[in-house]
């Protein structure tokens, strides 16, 4: 893979290019870009990612933010349609498996991973979470501490991937952020597929590429439904009842349909 000559990275890196307070043209810039990051599930089989185009992805990978500056990510970049399908199989039998047992979770069409263009797999070392404030002394408080270091992990990855999304975006691309993956069997299965140490976990999946079919945005919560201004606004609160109420009815839909169609 190509990468930025060395000199440019050092004077990329030594600059810090900050635009005038109030300056709205380079939010409005990337306000184009978040609107219109748009998931989709099946990308045209027929594309070729151009070598340059990983390289700019990658590159806003590497410049999110991270606790302790630890950059506690791994990205593997899948080009091989044997392995694509290998690892599409997976979820496609994990899919069944949630089915059988009943979760009745929507799972999407799994099958879309094995002709997407853009592949990445996205691991992560656990033991940096040592990087964090812990004590490693097996007390409750050192169980507590461990507990948030490992939300500073994955909110960690979590940013440096969704950095990766939208620069995948602002190039035209729709994507897709494949997330089942914690349980063990998935570890179990992608580890030898891509040669990944026993002590690295994988993470996520990032998928890109042009779609296969015009693609829709999905519903967003009103700003209104998710702001507070100083004190939480009760009324915003959902009750366990609510809650299980619009995971009955309203979840299927928001992950599925267009927001134009959702009441």
């Amino acid at each position: 893979m190509e990468t930025t000559p060395a000199v440019d990275l050092a004077k990329a890196e030594a600059e810090v290019d900050l635009p005038e307070i109030g300056d709205r043209s380079r939010y409005n810039a990337l306000m184009e870009v978040i609107r219109n990051r748009v998931t989709v599930r099946k990308f045209d089989p027929d594309y070729v990612v151009p070598e340059e185009h990983y390289d700019m992805i990658m590159e806003a990978a590497r410049h999110g933010p991270s606790g302790a500056n630890a950059q506690p990510w791994q990205f593997i970049v899948v080009k091989e349609a044997d392995k694509k399908a290998k690892m599409a199989d997976y979820f496609v039998a994990e899919q069944r498996f949630r089915a059988k047992a009943k979760m009745k979770f929507p799972t999407p069409d799994y099958r879309g991973l094995a002709t997407a263009p853009g592949f990445v797999v996205v691991c992560s070392d656990m033991r940096w979470v040592n990087a964090f404030p812990i004590l490693n002394d097996g007390s409750d408080l050192d169980a507590r501490y461990k507990e948030n270091a490992e939300r500073i992990l994955l909110q960690s990855v979590a940013a440096a991937t969704m950095s990766a999304h939208l620069a995948a975006a602002s190039l035209g691309y729709t994507v897709w952020w494949v997330t089942a993956i914690g349980q063990e069997e998935a570890q179990k299965e992608l580890r030898p597929l891509l040669g990944i140490p026993e002590e690295i976990s994988v993470l996520d999946i990032f998928l890109f590429g042009p779609p296969a079919s015009a693609p829709y945005k999905r519903w967003r919560r009103p700003i209104e439904e998710i702001l507070h201004q100083d004190t939480y606004n009760t009324d915003h609160f959902m009750s366990d009842e609510d809650m299980a109420e619009w995971i009955k009815t309203r979840r299927h839909r928001v992950m599925f349909k267009d927001a134009s169609k959702i009441d």
